[in-house]
């Protein structure tokens, strides 16, 4: 924040301005022509500037971490040079015998530059102020100057102006005026920037305070909602986003257009910020610029997002290092987190007091409607805001802190900056006393349950600390990044999503979306134990162990201490134990298969664990981030849980394969007599197929077959394409002589379309035909639109046809784009002979890519083995592909030897595909 003194480098390796100057004027001394002297200077200059930022940037590496120095000497080198090329333009360019005062000329530095901070490849903004009208002698000189420094590669910011003009322009434009709050004089002459630093502050800045604070505030709130409005997006800009450096630069705007001070450390000495607040923002702010600045580096320009594939390579160069448990890019990325946490809170506790004292339109109006609640004995509503009565009398009892978060849920009413300071400050109060407190544990059970909106009071108990006090085994998942495409937040911004999920479904607010959940929810559940193992079903993650396993654990130790009866111990750690399970089986096994079914109805063993299950299940996937949850999910979760409560209810045998194949003929039976079609046509279909096809398909699908086969001749192929809207997907349906590879080249076709296949059935007709159904998203995970229906059943019929060759195709698609390749997938592949009755389950979990299921289903194929069924699970950049099989024979692949020697080459096909793409791309 210093505004008068050019920044200091310390010991960095910046040149000095004075024996530079020499330097110049002795190389420039036998020099005449404008050109030449032009060149000379560039060219010194530009070896000067080339050596000092290499110096610079190798003092940087020895403290990687902390970048303070490192931006000031960028700036002061900046200075040098801008002085240097200011002192060639006026002295040998241009030079005056005897200026008048109207031909007098600052160079100012504006903004970051201003401020004296700058990353590697900030922009330098300079104001060039005159007295009065620009004359042409300072106009000349501006414009050497600017050849020069163009010439010198430098991003350069620039206005001329007078005195006048930054009056009046700083008066009507807002971003004119944040500029100028952080001027600072680089060169030229002192007296004119001292007159412009008068006058700014008592004829501008002293009586406009209110107006500029609304102004800022409103441009912090427009700037957060453009960032995505959360403090932890996965791959944040550290300049404009929230937390970030641009927060705290508006903190320093303000408290200097307010206090006229020049450094942070003032405003402690004025009563704004405590020391260890000040230190918290110093420490925020070296990080941050540490961050940007190696981002520029790498870059080689301004880069300011934190996407995936820098994060790796800023954590490396911040010495960041892996771990048994988690990647170094994972610390790093917490420790960004948390440092943007303590910005953003300590930001909002010095904005909303600045609010509450300068702002004309705050909100007072609403204050002025809004029923003014009666407070609880020792909290009072200050200006709108909750705070408490005597601060000593509040922190005589450490459970005031969790009664503040209480009164502000029953009441509405925001918490005071006031009171957040103190809590903060205050958290050594929550100790293992209070965390084994009766009234403690009900206040905090009190917060999850009473109020509809446990959310609010458990994000801002976060971001205060006070969550991670009160429950310690929650503190090591505070801002902990889980590097991967899947998950929108961090693990404890996801359960606080999860738990404004279920509070959602509990007021009401999803009947249609979510009709079994609501029903669920309404009809009664253990809410104290279903919101306890939400809130914490992810607090084991970051270490060696799995984390449902370790979390189990924990949770138990957890609801153990808030008291609860041995049974709510019981299902809460079941659930966490469990909590990947329903979704699991949903989303990667064939839930018509009878054995999965059986198998996880035996895990589950009652309806009341079923339906808390399925609740846990849906508010895991919407916690995920914005457009997770989808039709396809639901519809999944659904028939699993349908199916399951059937068999826990009515008994295992319910899901005998041939009871289901006898519904399943009775249903389309029903449905073709409907249609129109004869008994003679119908007994045909009946027989036309094996047993195997009839558990499998929708009857609806099985219509659309019996539609398609009739009168098919031998070498026609017939596809049904239309939108399955309760799936969320369309439905390709094939009928066409059977014959090896046929699912590989069907999969093959449908994505090089474009298409995402999410499900596919395909079954041997007894006379010599293969029905196969795929079912397939778009790239936005929804039903292709009708206009693009015809392009797909063309690119699919030619593909079939062999114009166009799959393999071939994909090798242009199948390279991870730059921002995906640092996510590490490593491949495994199991094989299941438990998992069904009759098929191998084999499981291939990896990197996902366009051809990576041709590739899978074309190498099953050369190995003769028959797949009958594909469930695609995917989860961002990682696929979980499950293939229902058996082999040449009709058996299970019941050989070790074999089913190496199959690992080997499903292995091979992998890397095979992405080879073939780096090799296209070479």
């Amino acid at each position: 924040m210093n505004s008068s003194a050019p920044a200091s480098a310390g010991a960095l390796p910046v040149p000095e301005i004075g024996p530079l100057l020499g330097r110049l004027d002795q190389a420039l001394a036998d020099l005449t022509e404008p050109r030449q002297i032009r060149a000379a200077t560039v060219a010194m200059l530009m070896q000067t500037r080339t050596e000092s930022m290499a110096a610079i940037e190798a003092s940087f590496a020895t403290h990687p971490r902390a970048a303070r120095e490192t931006v000031r000497a960028i700036a002061s080198l900046t200075d040098v040079v801008v002085t240097a090329v200011h002192h060639v333009a006026s002295t040998r360019l241009h030079p005056q015998q005897s200026p008048s005062e109207s031909e007098r000329l600052a160079v100012l530095g504006v903004g970051g530059y201003g401020r004296a901070e700058m990353a590697p490849h900030s922009d330098v903004d300079l104001l060039f102020l005159t007295p009065w009208k620009i004359t042409p002698w300072a106009e000349s000189v501006v414009e050497s100057m600017l050849y020069m420094m163009w010439d010198l590669k430098l991003k350069i910011g620039h206005s001329i102006r007078s005195v006048d003009d930054c009056l009046r322009l700083g008066g009507a434009d807002m971003t004119i005026r944040t500029s100028l709050v952080e001027h600072r004089v680089v060169t030229g002459h002192a007296p004119l920037a001292e007159e412009l630093r008068t006058r700014l502050w008592t004829e501008l800045f002293a009586g406009t305070v209110p107006e500029f604070i609304e102004a800022k505030l409103e441009e912090r709130a427009n700037r957060h909602a453009r960032q995505g409005g959360q403090r932890y997006v996965l791959e944040p800009n550290v300049k404009e986003g929230k937390g970030g450096l641009r927060d705290l630069q508006t903190l320093y705007w303000i408290a200097k257009y307010i206090h006229r001070v020049d450094r942070a450390v003032e405003l402690v000495d004025l009563g704004v910020f405590t020391r260890d607040e000040h230190l918290a923002f110093w420490q925020a702010e070296d990080f941050l610029w540490a961050v940007r600045s190696h981002l520029h580096l790498i870059a080689g320009r301004p880069v300011e997002v934190l996407s995936f594939d820098m994060q790796v390579e800023v954590a490396r160069r911040m010495h960041y290092a892996d771990t048994a448990a988690r990647r170094g890019v994972e610390y790093f990325m917490q420790d960004y987190f948390r440092h943007a946490t303590r910005v953003g809170e300590l930001t909002r506790v010095f904005l909303t007091e600045l609010e509450a004292r300068h702002v004309r339109t705050a909100p007072f109006l609403g204050r002025f409607f809004r029923r003014r609640r009666k407070m609880r004995p020792g909290f009072i509503d200050r200006a709108g805001r909750l705070t408490f009565e005597d601060s000593r009398q509040f922190l005589s009892d450490p459970l005031n802190i969790l009664r503040l978060f209480e009164e502000a849920l029953r009441s509405g009413v925001l918490i005071h900056p006031d009171a957040m300071r103190v809590v903060t400050a205050n958290l050594d109060l929550i100790d293992e006393k209070v965390q084994n407190d009766p009234e403690a544990i009900r206040i905090f059970m009190d917060l999850l349950l009473k109020h509809g909106n446990p959310e609010r009071a458990l994000r801002r108990m976060n971001e205060l600390g006070v969550l991670g006090a009160f429950i310690p085994e929650f503190q090591p998942v505070v801002a902990m990044m889980q590097f991967n495409l899947y998950h929108h937040y961090t693990v404890d911004e996801h359960s606080i999503q999860c738990v404004a999920a279920l509070a959602e479904i509990e007021r009401g607010e999803h009947p249609d979306d979510l009709p079994l959940s609501s029903e669920i929810i309404d009809a009664g559940v253990n809410r104290r134990a279903l919101y306890l193992a939400t809130l914490l079903h992810d607090i084991g993650k970051g270490r060696r162990e799995d984390h449902s396993i370790l979390g189990a654990r924990i949770v138990r130790r957890i609801a153990t201490r808030f008291g609860f009866p041995q049974d709510e111990v019981d299902i809460v750690e079941w659930l966490v134990r469990n909590h990947l399970l329903m979704s699991d089986v949903a989303q990667k096994r064939d839930i018509s298969d009878p054995r999965t079914l059986r198998d996880f109805a035996k895990a589950v063993k009652t309806r009341k664990r079923l339906d808390m299950l399925l609740v846990l299940t849906v508010c895991d996937i919407r916690g995920v981030g914005p457009g997770t949850w989808n039709n396809w999910k639901a519809m999944l979760l659904r028939k699993l849980h349908q199916e399951t409560a059937a068999a826990l209810e009515n008994g295992l045998e319910e899901l005998n394969r041939d009871r289901r194949q006898a519904e399943a003929k009775r249903s389309l039976r029903h449905m073709l007599v409907a249609k129109g079609w004869d008994a003679r046509a119908i007994r045909s279909e009946m027989q036309r197929h094996y047993d195997a096809y009839w558990p499998g398909l929708p009857t609806q699908t099985q219509a659309v077959f019996a539609e398609l086969l009739s009168g098919l001749g031998a070498d026609e192929i017939r596809i049904d394409l239309r939108a399955d809207t309760d799936r969320d997907a369309t439905r390709a349906a094939f009928v066409l002589s059977d014959h090896p590879g046929i699912f590989s080249r069907l999969a093959g076709a449908l994505t090089l379309t474009g298409a995402n296949v999410v499900d596919a059935r395909t079954y041997t007709t007894r006379d010599g035909y293969a029905t196969a159904v795929f079912w397939v998203q778009d790239s936005e995970g929804h039903p292709f639109a009708e206009d693009r229906l015809p392009r797909l059943r063309q690119t699919i019929l030619r593909t079939l046809a062999g114009e166009i060759v799959a393999r071939e195709a994909f090798a242009t698609r199948d390279k991870p784009k730059k921002r995906n390749r640092e996510f590490k997938f490593p491949t495994h592949i199991t094989f299941d002979n438990d998992g069904s009755d009759i098929y191998t389950i084999i499981e291939v979990d990896t990197r996902d890519r366009p051809g990576l299921l041709y590739d899978l289903t074309r190498t099953l194929a050369a190995n003769h083995i028959q797949i009958v069924s594909a469930v695609i699970a995917t989860f961002g950049a990682q696929v979980v592909d499950s293939f229902y099989v058996k082999d040449m024979f009709g058996l299970k692949l019941h050989s070790p030897a074999k089913r190496e020697a199959l690992e080997k080459k499903l292995r091979a096909a992998i890397a095979d595909g992405v080879k073939r793409a780096e090799a296209e791309q070479a």
